[in-house]
Parts: C-alpha cells; sequence; structure tokens
C-alpha cells in the first residue's frame, strides 16, 4: 500500500480508502454487521487506514460498524464520517449549530470514540458554505478535543473554493472520476496551494466504470441507481455522476476498447485518479472481501502512459463534457 498526505492534517492516508456507503449492505441489500465486520478488516489487513462513513449510512449502524472495527485493532486508522445530511428541510435555515453540534456528539457515541478523527459537512446547500457561525462551530469543537480535523463534501467545484476560504478546512471531498473532470481543471491546483486534501468519492461513477452495467441491467427499488437518475432523493450527480445512460454507455465501449489488454477497466480507472499528485485518498466503497482486494490491487499497477491519459480526455471530451462539466 501506498500512503499520501492528507493536505494540513499530515496524516499519511492511504492512497486506498474505504467508502462505507455500502459496506454491510446499502444499496437495495440490508445491512448485515457480519459482512460489515469482515470487509472493515480485511481492509485494514492490506494497510487501509483511511476509512469514510458518514452518520446517515444505515442509519447510524455504518458508523458502529466502522466505530467497533477500529477500537478492534492496535495501528491507527483514521475515520472520517460526515453531518448534515440528517437536517430536513435540507435548507439552509435549518442548519443550525444546535444541530450540528448534536449530530456531532452523536456520531461519537455510534462510533464508540473519544473523539473523530475528521468531521465533514455532508454537502450542505450552497449557501451554507458562506456561514461564519457554522464554521466557527468546528473551530470550538476541536478546541473541545470532539474532532481532530474538519473538512467538507462537496457537491460543485465551486462551494469547494468556497469552503477551502475558512483555515479549519482540510479536506475537501467530491466527486472525481473518468466520467467527471472538472476538479481537475478548476480545483486541484487551488487545494494544492492551500495544503488542502482531496478525498475522491465515487470513482467508478456508480459502478458504470466497473463496465459491468449494460442497457439491460436492472436494479433493486432502494437501489439508488434506480430511484435517483433525475435527483428526486438528492443530487443527481451523485448517481451515475450524473451522466446520462445513453451517453455513458458508447463511452465505457470505447474505453474497452482503448484499454483492450492492458487489464480490468475499474483497476484502471482508479489507477486513472491516483496520477494526480493532488489527490490524496481515493474511497471506493466494497460490498465483498473479493471488491476490496480489487480496489486494492488498482493502487499496484503501474503508471498510465501520456498516451492513455490523452485517450481518457478524448472519450470524456467526446461522450460526456457536455453533459455534466458546466453543472458541478
Amino acid at each position: 500500500m501506498n500512503y499520501r498526505i492528507l493536505g494540513k492534517t499530515g496524516w499519511k492516508v492511504s492512497e486506498i480508502g474505504l467508502g462505507t456507503w455500502q459496506v454491510g449492505g446499502g444499496w437495495g441489500s440490508p445491512f448485515s454487521p457480519k459482512v460489515a465486520e469482515e470487509i472493515l478488516h480485511a481492509a485494514f489487513d492490506k494497510g487501509i487506514n483511511f476509512v469514510d462513513t458518514a452518520d446517515v449510512y444505515d442509519g447510524g449502524a455504518s458508523e458502529a460498524a466502522v466505530g467497533q472495527a477500529v477500537r478492534d485493532r492496535s495501528e491507527k486508522i483514521y475515520v472520517a464520517t460526515k453531518c448534515g445530511r440528517r437536517i430536513q428541510p435540507h435548507i439552509d435555515e435549518t442548519y443550525t449549530i444546535e444541530r450540528l453540534r448534536r449530530h456531532v456528539e452523536d456520531s461519537l457515541r455510534n462510533t464508540g470514540l473519544n473523539r473523530l478523527d475528521l468531521i465533514q459537512l455532508h454537502c450542505p446547500p450552497t449557501s451554507v458554505y458562506q456561514r461564519d457561525d457554522i464554521f466557527g462551530l468546528f473551530e470550538k469543537l476541536k478546541a473541545e478535543g470532539k474532532i481532530a480535523a474538519m473538512g467538507v463534501s462537496v457537491e460543485k467545484v465551486e462551494e469547494a473554493k468556497r469552503a477551502m476560504e475558512y483555515e479549519i478546512v482540510s479536506s475537501v471531498q467530491v466527486i472525481f472520476n473518468m466520467f467527471r473532470q472538472k476538479p481537475a481543471d478548476e480545483l486541484f491546483k487551488i487545494a494544492s496551494t492551500k495544503n488542502v486534501g482531496l478525498i475522491i468519492r465515487v470513482p467508478l461513477a456508480s459502478g458504470l466504470l466497473t463496465g459491468k452495467i449494460t442497457p439491460e441491467t436492472t436494479f433493486s427499488k432502494d437501489d439508488h441507481r434506480h430511484f435517483n437518475r433525475e435527483g428526486k432523493a438528492f443530487d443527481k450527480g451523485e448517481t451515475f455522476s450524473g451522466v446520462p445512460l445513453g451517453k455513458a454507455f458508447p463511452a465505457v465501449e470505447e474505453l474497452k476498447d482503448f484499454f483492450k489488454g492492458d487489464g480490468d477497466l475499474a483497476a484502471l480507472a482508479l489507477r486513472w485518479i491516483l496520477m494526480y499528485d493532488e489527490v490524496s485518498v481515493v474511497i471506493p466503497g466494497a460490498s465483498t472481501s473479493s471488491q476490496l482486494e480489487e480496489n486494492v490491487k488498482a493502487g499496484q499497477l503501474p503508471n498510465l502512459t501520456d498516451e492513455q491519459m490523452i485517450g481518457v480526455k478524448k472519450i470524456y471530451d467526446k461522450y460526456i463534457r457536455e453533459e455534466v462539466h458546466h453543472l458541478w
């Protein structure tokens, strides 16, 4: 496992982390504490030392599973969680320091940890990124020893830019993959200059970049890839990176043909992200230990060539750019 520095925290984190949106369940499957435990410990055994969760994942069950697994280990595992999505209606006016403080304390209880390594605002309304009182709360929580660092999980590049104006912000979590390339153009250099770590989520575009989803693939009614394609539950950019499937499938086929003989598309898609030095950690999810194994192997692949990097950009420009680049 290779390790990188997470911005101003100074932490050495595994470049392949673990996202736990669906660990032990999710996406239409019931949560299984046993499966979650197996995946988490398998991840730690392979050198992963950065785990991302949230209070809304399986109603706190994900946080609890992560906390238990971390407490069972002797090595340092960095736990990143998120707060804010429980607030309903999800609007600026309902974001209060009292609610957010209570949610942070709930996460401490869920995980059983004395301190949260990293707490992230979980894709709040855009106007929240301009509120001094909200970011001031996290300064207080850090001074109280309840959190070690604070970051933001954003939908849009402009939100990240605004959040990074606050010194307390140590990391930005953002969607970045072969089908969502705007952050590399407009965010990465700024984050590097400000010494803000970059956590990359949705690296496989909800499975599209595995090359295994086809026009005939069906999803459970409880799977966001079934019910959120148009953003009915949350930002549609979280589902298939917001790419219309009619454009996605031809792009995937061209990527598979372009990389023919070079290996598994999913692993290459993760390797592509790690080609950017500004990236601190990428957090693919895993529903099974075998998926976790494949994620880890991606970090061991050789660097992509300049020709391969250019080829991916050409396919993005041909099929995807006009659909997503201006939106996020």
